[in-house]
């Protein structure tokens, strides 16, 4: 690349720097120094230094390490369900796709709607005393659990995540298995490979570089999870739905340790960032 060319390129991305810094930068550098203060709403304008003890103190609290336990779990098995149901939904729906494109539409609807008003659907629908799901329940089979109960709730927030975000699963795959040539399928095909044969073989391995781009997407998504979690049953019985992002977020509002919030905010920062950069090595494995 020529010098005057580097020039022009620095020139065009300067604006988009600048506004990235101004809009990105100053939360992030103020965020550090409220990780590494002691902060709270009295002392918000002038922040004491205090080093580490945030980060100790992150350390120390169980109910840091209940959520951070929570959002592993979350995070993975939403990230298995909503990846095995949305390539086993591409691969046998894509004929009727291809007839029919307008059917896409209607498969993604509830990942159009806001993950908020999902939970309180949800909310509104499994109630134990208004919801209609446990009345017919109990009207036709006479027994109904406890939708948010500690016994299930873990199991509720599981299903409510795995259907709405499905869809964006869907749509990677969709797209993935639609872009494999018709030639190796034809091939394939007139060398008598069967189906099942046909997809494990040649499709599915095709297929790997998004099925692994979607599973971290979706990983990272669940682990941070807040809106739809926090509408439909809050912390959870016994805090036991309180993800990583709720329980920053009750730390800071509810609590008023500023200082607290933040360490975690940058501990959940350094470990998405440390998840994002083994995934590329991982991919930069795999493509070498």
């Amino acid at each position: 690349m020529t010098p005057g060319r580097t020039t022009e390129n620095a020139v065009l991305a300067g604006p988009l720097v600048l506004f990235l810094l101004a809009i990105l930068g100053f939360p992030a550098a103020l965020s550090l120094v409220y990780g590494f203060s002691d902060t709270s709403f009295e002392t918000l304008t002038s922040p004491e230094f205090s080093g580490l003890k945030n980060f100790r103190d992150v350390a120390a609290d169980p109910t840091f390490w209940q959520a951070a336990w929570f959002s592993l779990r979350f995070g993975a098995i939403t990230a298995v369900l909503q990846c095995g149901l949305g390539l086993a939904l591409a691969v046998y729906l894509a004929p009727l796709v291809r007839r029919h494109g307008w059917t896409v539409a209607i498969l993604i609807i509830p990942m159009i709607v806001a993950p908020a008003m999902m939970g309180l659907m949800y909310r509104l629908v499994l109630h134990e005393f208004a919801g209609p799901v446990p009345h017919y329940m109990y009207a036709w089979f006479g027994w109904s659990p406890a939708f948010l109960g500690p016994a299930n709730v873990f199991k509720t927030v599981i299903v409510a995540e795995t259907l709405q975000w499905t869809p964006f699963a869907f749509l990677l795959f969709l797209a993935a298995y639609q872009s494999i040539p018709e030639d190796l399928r034809e091939a394939a095909a007139v060398d008598g490979t069967r189906p099942w044969r046909l997809f494990w073989k040649i499709e599915l391995p095709l297929m790997l570089p998004t099925v692994f781009v979607a599973l971290f997407v979706r990983f990272i998504d669940g682990f941070r999870v807040f809106d739809n979690i926090y509408t439909l049953v809050g912390a959870g019985p016994g805090g036991s739905t309180t993800s990583m992002s709720i329980y920053i977020y009750e730390t800071f509002l509810r609590r008023g340790e500023i200082g607290k919030a933040m360490a975690a905010a940058i501990l959940l920062f350094l470990t998405a960032f440390a998840l994002l950069a083994v995934a590329q090595r991982l991919m930069k494995g795999r493509a070498r």
